[in-house]
């Protein structure tokens, strides 16, 4: 075994250096911001579709924010009512008439949802069907805890009329105050971007594809070209895979971050942002045990084995876990940043690394016992039954 660990350290530092230096920059947020001014006037009408499940504390924000854009007299905000138990329809229209704009604000009552249609996306149709009487130039799909800065949406249009893009969308600032979102937010998003390379996304030549559902600007005429809603209406990572249809079809896709448009979803426990996570993660490995089992390894190897080498004896291989580690915090750093918080936060990338990994397997074994996609009440990620 004296062979191995400078042999499994060699391989870190290939890894972090390919990561640092071929996968388009993902690490690198200043360059994934948008470079463009938005403009003055809007023409055309731009509809928003708003989702809303019991999101009374945090929907009137979020309208608010939109009917005070700066091309808010080119908005018209829908609010899909999903089957709420709360007042969210009423926070919603309330927060409209506070803005003096409630002949801007319409709230449609969530009808049954179809077999074979998750919740969001059922809602989001229903909202589209009715904003494409508006004929609007664009539609903005958002979620119901995003809170936009005034510029946010003509900035978006802007990005697609200057690249012309069938699809931007902002990975908003999420929740970043309490321990557990200090801990596991930043890396959250990291490796969202690893998987999903920004750089990788904008290019045409490339079939990456990806977006951040909570804010996303699309053309009406590329989204039924792309087969509309209904072509992802079971999937659980909807997002992404509305990114990958709209750019199968020739359509043009762009994924940027945003430090000024944020969610105002906080997420007070470990458990919380657990739940979170254990959604989707299985569904992400197409429900593969043989995927799941390479993800485990993978965030071992790349993850956890330098700092296994840092303490292992060998004076080779320390020497090439610290210097993974060093490269493995070099790489995080800049989202540290972002986030606003003390550049010791990157050294804590494992341990983190080491929470996605239970919380991936957790995801799993929910989907084995039929709890796949969970949220809310709704059970959406399960097995197909014969």
């Amino acid at each position: 075994m004296h062979w191995f660990a400078p042999i499994g350290g060699l391989l870190c530092v290939v890894i972090w250096i390919y990561l640092l230096t071929a996968r388009g920059g993902f690490w690198n947020v200043a360059t994934l911001t948008a470079d463009v001014l938005p403009p003055r006037i809007i023409e055309g009408t731009i509809a928003v579709v708003i989702p809303a499940r019991d999101e009374v504390e945090v929907i009137g924000s979020t309208v608010e924010s939109l009917l005070r854009q700066t091309c808010a007299r080119s908005l018209h905000v829908f609010v899909v009512d999903d089957h709420s138990t709360d007042a969210t329809a009423e926070a919603a229209r309330q927060s409209a008439a506070n803005c003096g704009h409630s002949e801007a604000l319409t709230v449609i009552t969530g009808s049954q949802l179809p077999a074979g249609w998750t919740g969001k996306l059922w809602a989001v149709e229903q909202g589209i069907q009715q904003a494409t009487r508006l004929r609007p130039k664009f539609l903005l799909l958002t979620d119901a805890d995003v809170h936009h800065s005034p510029d946010n949406v003509a900035t978006l249009i802007a990005v697609a009329e200057a690249g012309s893009y069938d699809l931007t969308s902002f990975m908003v600032k999420l929740h970043c105050q309490s321990l557990s979102e200090r801990f596991l937010i930043p890396p959250f998003v990291f490796f969202f971007f690893l998987l999903y390379s920004p750089a990788w996304i904008r290019d045409s030549r490339r079939k990456v594809a990806g977006a951040a559902g909570g804010c996303m600007l699309l053309r009406p005429h590329a989204l039924e070209h792309a087969g509309g809603i209904a072509a992802i209406r079971n999937q659980i990572i909807d997002d992404c895979a509305l990114a990958s249809r709209i750019k199968q079809s020739g359509g043009k896709v762009w994924l940027g971050v945003t430090p000024d448009t944020s969610s105002t979803r906080a997420y007070g426990t470990f458990r919380e942002i657990e739940r979170m996570i254990a959604r989707t993660a299985f569904n992400q490995l197409r429900h593969s045990v043989w995927a799941l089992l390479g993800a485990l390894v993978g965030l071992t190897v790349t993850y956890l084995l330098p700092l296994w080498l840092l303490l292992s004896g060998n004076a080779m291989a320390a020497i090439l876990g610290a210097t993974s580690w060093m490269l493995m915090t070099a790489a995080f750093l800049p989202m540290v940043r972002f986030y606003g918080l003390s550049p010791a936060w990157a050294l804590t990338l494992p341990l983190s690394a080491c929470f996605y990994m239970l919380a991936t397997l957790h995801s799993a074994i929910k989907f084995w016992s039929g709890r796949g996609g969970e949220w809310k009440s709704r059970v959406q990620d399960v097995a197909p039954t014969d």
